[in-house]
């Protein structure tokens, strides 16, 4: 039996690599033993606060990891050179015959060196994503990982380009040959797709987070904040923080859900010391919620005001106007459809994104759109089948 170890350390890589779990426990079901997958879980404690991490693991009945490094918080520098010690540790003593590591986090850019140095081939899922801005360390990590990964899962047209402009053609590794010196790049669409697909109905049946906070359907903004672009550049955060006010202001509730990070850093600016009291009418600040709640949240809200890569392409999948507080975005597909709108910390233009929503009509996409023959259904993030897809390219691969 060959082995799979995953590596994980934030929030959307728990949802991921759920999503995959799944997959490699129905592949075992129906292959003969020889050809069964031992999958292994590495939680590095990237994200260690309860309502970050194992509320996810409990709620979506996601196996719990076999690991918990324990890493926690510090500097870029600082944990990951912890993550790195840590991870080869572990990956030492299991022994694995394929890594795979998620997205763009120091915990993707630790496994990934790990893997590298101990000579076992690794997986990239969600390989080939660009914001071509490399003062986002997210964008260094992605960038790393792809080059020292084997096999490249790519969710999207768009990132099989990008990889293929950086010299990271598509192809097929020989089968039974794991060759580190090898890369192969599959497109094989978004997992988060297979998640949303998944949970939602899930979501709608199980979350009672609208009565909770006495929210309707369609009567609220949702927003979230947690890149260090916005959160440690106090004018940018009082823009983003101003606009949310003033959106409030025309009677429309504005819910945030904040990383413990992000409530700090607002609580360090004048007249906001205590963000859930010193809001003004209309904004609720809040700690993190499960996702169940986060994607009913989503689903029902007029518009999702967000820098997080995950929430945009969740919005697009649920057809909700998103407006991105960041200058540039990976998922440019969701732009180029019309759903996603790049405004910066800009509360300007924050306020003028908005304001277009109400101008929209529900049969078209609400912004400008590029390419409006891209549907959000039948889109470019493949089936809902990726995870699916991605588990049976490792067995080949590790037949």
């Amino acid at each position: 039996m060959n082995k799979v170890a995953t590596v994980v350390g934030a929030r959307p890589q728990f949802i991921k690599a759920g999503t995959v779990s799944r997959a490699f426990a129905r592949h075992n079901e129906f292959c003969s033993q020889k050809r069964q997958i031992s999958h292994r879980i590495i939680h590095t404690g990237q994200h260690y606060d309860t309502k970050m991490s194992q509320v996810f693991f409990d709620e979506l009945e996601i196996p719990h990891p076999d690991y918990n490094l324990g890493v926690g918080s510090d500097s870029h520098g600082v944990q990951t050179g912890k993550l790195l010690a840590a991870i080869e540790g572990t990956l030492q003593a299991e022994n694995p015959d394929l890594v795979i590591t998620y997205g763009d986090t120091n915990s993707t850019l630790a496994g990934a060196l790990a893997a590298s140095k101990l000579h076992i081939p690794l997986a990239h899922v969600e390989a080939g994503l660009r914001s071509f801005n490399r003062w986002m360390p997210e964008e260094i990590n992605r960038i790393i990982t792809d080059e020292i990964s084997n096999l490249l899962f790519c969710p999207t047209t768009t990132a099989v380009e990008n990889l293929k402009h950086e010299g990271i053609p598509s192809g097929r590794p020989v089968r039974g040959v794991r060759d580190i010196n090898h890369q192969a790049v599959y497109q094989v669409g978004d997992v988060m797709y297979d998640s949303i697909l998944l949970y939602r109905d899930l979501a709608e049946r199980k979350s009672r987070i609208l009565e909770s906070f006495g929210l309707g359907r369609k009567n609220y903004c949702l927003a979230t904040l947690h890149r260090a672009e916005n959160t440690d550049d106090p004018e940018k955060l009082e823009a983003v923080l101003n606009a949310l006010d003033l959106i409030a202001n025309t009677g429309m509730e504005v819910i945030a859900p904040l990383h413990p990070r992000t409530l700090k850093a607002v609580g360090s600016l004048p007249g906001r010391q205590n963000p859930s009291v010193d809001a003004v009418p209309g904004v609720k600040y809040f700690e993190p919620v499960g996702y169940l709640d986060m994607v009913q949240l989503e689903a029902n809200a007029t518009a999702i005001l967000t820098d997080s890569g995950g929430v945009q392409k969740e919005a697009y999948f649920l057809g909700v106007p998103c407006i991105t507080l960041r200058d540039e975005t990976e998922w440019t597909e969701t732009v180029a459809a019309g759903w996603n709108i790049l405004t910066g910390a800009s509360c300007e233009r924050i306020l003028t994104a908005y304001g277009s929503l109400s101008q929209r009509s529900p049969d078209f996409p609400p912004f400008a759109s590029s390419d409006p023959g891209i549907d959000p259904v039948l889109g470019v993030y493949g089936d809902g089948h990726a995870a699916e897809q991605i588990v049976s390219i490792i067995a080949e691969y590790l037949s």
